[in-house]
């Protein structure tokens, strides 16, 4: 009897001093083995270059709530979009696998095969078709949280299918403004023509207006576990802004000197080399605005203390194309270009309880590694057959483990906006290869010694480019990648035409058009709400 109550005593005692230390730990970090299911957020901005925040070098822009989170969240300074354009990129933050795999390899809506010629850009490849649909067999990310007893929120922009491939289709309970348009139809202030979100007060600005919802969905959800997905149509085309914001970037620009020319020639396109848009600059403030509105409402509710929070882009800076809005110098390129400046994103992971202040990583990741590192830090079992193409970043997170170099993959077989070529990217460790499929040739660039890519040196390591070749176009066969073809009606006259009229009309009328927007009388119309309209 006396040995069962020394033993009972004993017991109490564990008993009492596990209790005591689970309080004390009560607001540690999610640590592995936590049972506890923390809340996701996941912001997503479009279009949004390296360089177009703060906290990432831009002295331009100003973007105080963005940089806030950053400060307090692990960053990975070689963080990369799954792809150089919106469609694919975000197929792949959905669905954990590389562009080839899931096969939507293009922004949904743009045209493929000889439908292409008739755009008349008098290209020599006719562009590969692809999928326009997030597949069915897949399941989302959205899905998997649903599947562990979370509720799904989803808004903005989608564009990952249409009508019965929307968000609510793809694992989200609710979709405030999720359809098949890849850009704000109505502009960024109401009425937004948009099925999928009711107009309100008129002129709203359309960035607040998700933040609100967001915001209402977390006072509304903040007892249960959630997975919420703000997802902006900002800062995409057609850029638009306010007279007052406007004014202010335009005096930024003014303090700042404004150059003598803020446009170059790319290959085929110009290029801004220059952060002095102030159209394009107020844009950017808002989205920040409508950030902090969101976060502020974290904060309020005491979510922030069981909310990690994911900061990033879904393709490079519009440089060239589109509404020319940006530069991502020194970075290379842009949206929808195969070099760097095209996929390279601002890539932050705030998770609640840790100490990752002044903490980075600049081990190469992409928008495949949230899906696993998302459902790692969730207690909820990873599904490695469909996130194939992505690793959970916890370890690097918390233990500063850093894995061993591995091949990432980018397929592009088309023809964009921007003035990019259909091409396939391989990066790996310090090298990265560059397969163009107009000629077949190859660049290969050492991005430690050279990451503006300025000097292609196929030619000086040989066995490299061969090995990368062979390995990259290996890849793409095991995952049924579809390729372009050339075009038997290309004709190279009409070619040099339209590059003669790029370089002799389009240049001039692009840094016209620049000084026209810093000129203190300008004015696009009555109520400012159509800043600057797309070129696309």
């Amino acid at each position: 009897m006396k040995s069962l109550i020394n033993n009972t005593r004993v017991g109490l005692s564990v008993i009492v001093l596990l209790f005591l230390w689970s309080c004390k730990n009560d607001n540690k970090s999610l640590s592995t083995g936590s049972t506890s299911k923390p809340n996701v957020l996941f912001i997503l901005v479009d279009d949004l270059g390296v360089n177009d925040l703060g906290c990432t070098g831009s002295t331009y822009y100003d973007t105080p709530n963005i940089d806030a989170l950053a400060a307090k969240s692990f960053q990975f300074t070689q963080g990369y979009a799954g792809s150089r354009v919106c469609s694919p990129s975000r197929a792949t933050i959905m669905t954990g696998q590389f562009t080839a795999r899931h096969g939507i390899t293009d922004w949904i809506g743009e045209k493929s095969g000889t439908d292409w010629r008739s755009l008349k850009r008098y290209d020599k490849l006719l562009p590969a078709d692809y999928v326009h649909d997030l597949p069915v067999e897949d399941t989302t990310i959205a899905e998997a949280f649903k599947a562990n007893g979370y509720t799904t929120f989803f808004a903005g922009k989608w564009h990952l299918g249409g009508e019965g491939h929307y968000p609510e289709n793809n694992g989200f309970d609710i979709n405030k403004g999720g359809w098949s348009a890849g850009s704000p139809k109505g502009g960024y202030f109401s009425p937004y023509q948009n099925p999928s979100l009711k107009d309100s007060v008129p002129g709203e600005n359309l960035s607040i207006r998700l933040a609100h919802e967001t915001a209402n969905f977390l006072k509304t959800y903040k007892d249960k576990p959630f997975f919420a997905y703000l997802s902006f149509y900002a800062v995409h085309g057609p850029i638009q802004t306010t007279e007052s914001k406007w004014a202010k970037y335009r005096s930024k620009a003014k303090a700042q000197e404004i150059k003598d020319h803020g446009f170059e020639m790319e290959r085929k396109l110009p290029i801004r080399v220059t952060q002095d848009n102030p159209i394009y600059g107020g844009l950017v403030e808002t989205m920040d605005d409508a950030v902090g509105i969101v976060l502020n409402q974290l904060k309020a509710l005491g979510l922030d203390k069981n909310t990690i929070v994911v900061f990033t882009s879904d393709n490079g800076g519009v440089a060239s194309g589109d509404s020319f809005s940006t530069s991502n110098l020194p970075l290379r390129g842009g949206k929808g270009y195969q070099w760097e400046g095209g996929t390279r994103e601002p890539y932050f992971i705030y998770i609640p309880g840790e100490d990752l202040k002044n903490k980075s990583s600049d081990y190469p990741v992409t928008g495949a590694d949230f899906f696993p590192t998302l459902l790692d830090y969730a207690n909820i079992n990873l599904m490695p057959d469909q996130h194939k193409d992505g690793i959970s970043l916890k370890p690097i997170i918390e233990q500063g483990i850093v894995p061993d170099p591995r091949p990432l993959f980018w397929h592009y077989p088309h023809y964009g906006n921007q003035g990019g070529d259909p091409s396939s990217v391989m990066r790996e460790g310090q090298w990265k290869l560059i397969h163009y499929y107009e000629d077949d040739s190859d660049e290969l660039y050492d991005l430690e010694l050279d990451p503006e890519e300025q000097q292609n040196i196929s030619d000086n390591f040989p066995e490299v480019t061969k090995t990368m070749h062979d390995k990259l176009m290996d890849w793409l066969q095991s995952v049924n990648a579809k390729f372009p073809e050339k075009d038997p009606e290309f004709d190279s006259i009409k070619r040099a035409r339209r590059d003669e009229n790029i370089l002799e009309k389009m240049l001039p009328k692009l840094e016209k058009e620049r000084l026209e927007m810093l000129s203190k009388d300008f004015q696009p119309n009555k109520d400012w709400w159509g800043s600057k309209l797309t070129n696309d």
